[in-house]
């Protein structure tokens, strides 16, 4: 059933298309003339390939989709370079801008998630249905195919499909991290040194050490994520609580919901479309790997397990509370940084670069407490701020692991858009 709904949205998206555009011109010197829609259809079709709200391995969803939309953006650049390009470094100014975008979309997602390929085969059929045959489309496919192969080629190598299910030595060490119910495993220890997109190296933005267990730094951060993010806490209001179940979903499909959403209604070209996903995306990915690479390397504790122990943390001013739960489950991995915050602010940061900082949006989320809500939010930045302070509202993260990922964030947003498809003189 979710296939089928797939498929019918993308043919309405795909004949509002040819309302709005005419997509049987020939290509030009400008792609601006095409509408932007085959790259969202694409993001949505790469996020229900993945599995949509059920998919579980955000890790590689984010690496998953900076692959293919970098495949879309180094395909329309070739036939109309305006920008750097990432991969694939041939031109062909013959191509249908479309076929292009479309099928190399299609063969990076068909490439990693095979199982999906009928749904995958279906929607590039929908997206090619509309191009009219001859040389140009004939082009377009190969330019496409060209672009996909070129990125699968620099990642083909980089480790991301190993087993992500680890489980640590045990600890009692006060600080040190011990999983949290329910899970039982760390997630993807080996993503600490993953190949980069953007980033020079895994290690490039580490952070600065957490507070000390000792310090009244650590005691503050500890007290309110005790207070506030407790399951049942009557000091959170109504409205906090919605924040925190609102942007509880992986950050990668909220931020490039976000992404989708404000290139609708800033009204952007086609290739200008696809430089901001690919931009948006590595930078996502990026900060999952660079939050990695802190979370392992400094090893700190959950709450959870911080506040049920806190009479071996050696600080008068905090309490232990064995029976402490947070409102939401815990992820599988270290406390600090908060990647989720981290994952918000490099968007964030790329988002305003390139399309302004005052740019206001409304979108909703599949993990809203009720279904179809809403948030509005006036800049990007501002959405940020809620994103990280939702997982102190949740009780999975303490104040200062949130505030380093969003510093983290900035970092890794504004290295990517200084370093990665700038326009040409």
């Amino acid at each position: 059933m979710k296939q089928i709904l797939v498929l019918i949205t993308l043919f309405l998206m795909s004949a509002w298309q040819i309302a709005c555009k005419d997509n049987t011109t020939e290509p030009g010197n400008d792609l601006e003339q095409y509408s932007n829609q085959v790259i969202l259809d694409w993001n949505i079709v790469a996020y229900e390939a993945m599995g949509g709200t059920a998919y579980q391995h955000s890790l590689l969803a984010s690496r998953i989709n900076a692959m293919t939309h970098i495949a879309m953006h180094d395909a329309l650049n070739a036939i109309a370079p305006r920008y750097q390009t990432y991969a694939f470094h041939q031109k062909n100014s013959e191509a249908n801008p479309i076929a292009a975008a479309a099928t190399a979309a299609y063969e990076v997602l068909v490439n990693q998630l095979p199982t999906a390929k009928h749904m995958l085969d279906s929607s590039l059929a929908v997206s090619l249905a509309n191009v009219p045959e001859g040389n140009a489309k004939t082009q377009g496919i190969q330019v496409g195919k060209q672009a996909a192969a070129s990125i699968l080629a620099l990642r083909q190598n980089d480790g991301a499909l190993q087993d992500p299910i680890s489980i640590p030595a045990g600890t009692t060490q006060p600080g040190e991290y011990q999983v949290v119910p329910p899970f039982d495993f760390v997630f993807a220890p080996f993503w600490k040194t993953m190949q980069p997109f953007s980033l020079q190296k895994p290690e490039q933005f580490r952070i600065a050490p957490q507070p000390a267990l000792n310090t009244q730094a650590f005691a503050e951060g500890f007290n309110e994520v005790k207070r506030i993010g407790q399951k049942d806490s009557p000091d959170r209001s109504a409205d906090q609580t919605a924040i925190a179940m609102f942007w509880y979903e992986f950050s990668e499909a909220g931020w490039n919901r976000v992404a989708r959403v404000a290139a609708t209604d800033k009204k952007l070209g086609l290739l200008a479309t696809a430089r901001l996903f690919a931009l948006v995306d590595m930078a996502l990915t990026d900060a999952y790997t660079a939050g990695w690479d802190s979370k392992f390397h400094y090893n700190f504790w959950r709450p959870y397990t911080a506040i049920r122990s806190a009479e071996l943390d050696g600080n008068n001013d905090t309490a232990a509370d064995p029976n402490w739960e947070p409102l939401m489950p815990t992820p599988p991995v270290q406390d600090y940084p908060s990647t989720h915050s981290a994952l918000g602010n490099a968007a964030a940061t790329v988002l305003t670069a390139i399309l302004g900082e005052n740019v206001g949006f409304t979108m909703t989320s599949p993990t809203a407490q009720v279904p179809g809500s809403t948030r509005s939010f006036y800049s990007f930045l501002e959405a940020a701020d809620e994103n990280a302070d939702s997982r102190v509202l949740a009780g999975i993260h303490f104040r200062f692991s949130c505030e380093k990922g969003q510093e983290l964030g900035n970092q890794i947003g504004k290295w990517t858009v200084e370093h990665h498809l700038k326009p040409v003189e």
